[in-house]
């Protein structure tokens, strides 16, 4: 049996690595783990009813409670899980991937995911069938809960602070997912919001999951011919949350993320990001008289940093943003508004996204048949070196900038990324790095673009 679970939870396509099957077997083991009272609930996709269906069939076979919210923002339904009294939670979701996936990720009470000793134990139990089945009359119950939507917008009212005469307007593409509590939440603190791509339709016929610059040209042109003071954009769960400044202008993913940082922050205190986070983050806290510690790739691993009492903030570039005062959740209507405020108090996200620096980076990707043998090379390669980060690949920091040097999670790739505060650096990082590579995996012209 392969890896179960990944950073992101399960995810796969439905009908090949995810099915009615697995999904029973992950109801089973989390009710077996000893988690009595679980909320389960969903996106738009399609096949998310016979999943959560399946799901809460093994949870009520295993003596579990089941409270079903229906079709919620994963971050609504995280944080259901306290406000329900509950032990556990359950969202069946691919988050950003295609219409063909589906998944499953598991929570914690507090809004936070499932750490790797509670994935490690789902997956042993489901890799062994490990079920404590109860009796007839043992069974759990299926409840549905309603109200998690009005308690996840009153929690984001409360989190900003703008006065309605400053209330900007804002066009919100929720990407025809399940972030619907975004445009309502806004209107009702008193913006003027239009919406795109509002219908819920596990197709995704509006446009791709994932917010980026690419898929939210659409969001773009519309905030540029309007009075719109910014776009916001979902993926199809609502974790993530992207940008569009009032030009129309898709806003840097490492921009946005320095931005948020950089409010959250008092002096002395930190934020939390993965190591690929571009340099202009670190360079904004440091003007602010904090700092930035760096995590694993993955939205687990950053929300595991800031339960730290000085760790304050935690984002990564995809679009994951947590305030852990808020919940461990990367929650995107409540970063939405959180944007929101700060153009309401602070003038056009135009002008604080040029308050960051933008520095030039590289990256490239090679195959490669053995990815732990190249990846165990480059680490003897700089094992002499001051400055080496091996927490999540080969990260190197030099006087001018910084090259990582990772293995994909997901294919047989090697990724180089390279940044300094100029080209030529960045140019001459970025050759250190594809050597180092080429060296280890014995190719001559190693990468492609």
């Amino acid at each position: 049996m392969t890896e179960l679970f990944g950073t992101s939870g399960i995810r796969g396509t439905v009908g090949e690595e995810v099915t009615a099957d697995l999904a029973l077997e992950v109801g089973r083991a989390v009710a077996s783990d000893g988690y009595e009272r679980v909320v389960i609930g969903r996106d738009v996709r399609d096949s998310g009813q016979m999943l959560v269906d399946a799901v809460t069939a093994g949870l009520r076979e295993c003596g579990a409670d089941a409270l079903d919210v229906g079709l919620e923002s994963t971050p609504t339904v995280a944080r259901a899980v306290e406000s329900l009294d509950a032990d556990a939670g359950i969202v069946v979701t691919a988050s950003h991937n295609p219409a063909t996936d589906n998944g499953i990720k598991l929570w914690t009470p507090s809004a936070k995911a499932f750490g790797p000793e509670q994935r490690d134990s789902i997956e042993r139990r489901i890799r062994e069938a490990d079920y404590d089945l109860v009796r007839w009359d043992e069974l759990g119950q299926r409840r549905s809960r309603g109200q998690v939507r009005a308690n996840h917008a009153a929690a984001i009212a409360d989190a900003v602070s703008f006065e309605p005469a400053d209330a900007p307007t804002v066009i919100v593409d929720l990407g025809n997912g399940a972030g619907g509590v975004t445009p309502s939440v806004l209107a009702d603190l008193a913006c003027h919001v239009r919406t795109l791509n509002g219908q819920p339709d596990g197709s995704f016929p509006g446009r791709p999951s994932e917010p980026n610059a690419e898929t939210l040209e659409t969001l773009a042109a519309l905030v540029s011919q309007t009075d719109a003071d910014l776009g916001i954009a979902h993926d199809g769960d609502a974790d993530r949350m992207m940008a569009v400044d009032e030009t129309g202008t898709f806003v840097p993913k490492d921009a946005l993320l320095a931005i948020f940082a950089r409010d959250a922050v008092g002096e002395g205190e930190r934020a939390a990001a993965p190591v690929d986070t571009s340099l202009a983050v670190e360079d904004a806290l440091e003007a602010a008289g904090a700092g930035l510690t760096r995590t694993k790739v993955g939205d687990v691993y950053v929300a595991e940093r800031t339960t730290e009492d000085d760790v304050v903030f935690g984002g990564e570039p995809s679009g994951a943003w947590i305030w852990p005062e808020e919940t461990r959740c990367p929650d995107g209507p409540l970063a939405a508004a959180k944007l929101v405020d700060l153009v309401a108090e602070r003038g056009p996200l135009s002008e604080l996204v040029d308050e960051i620096e933008q520095y030039p980076i590289q990256r490239a990707s090679i195959e490669v048949e053995d990815k732990a043998g190249v990846m165990a090379a480059v680490q003897e390669h700089v094992s002499d070196r001051d400055n080496v980060n091996t927490l999540d690949g080969v990260r190197v920091d030099t006087d001018e900038g910084w090259f990582l040097i990772r293995a994909s999670g997901t294919e047989s790739l090697i990724r180089i990324t390279a940044e300094a505060r100029s080209e030529d650096e960045t140019a001459h990082i970025f050759e250190e790095a594809q050597s180092l590579v080429a060296d280890a995996a014995g190719l001559e012209t190693p990468l492609s673009e």
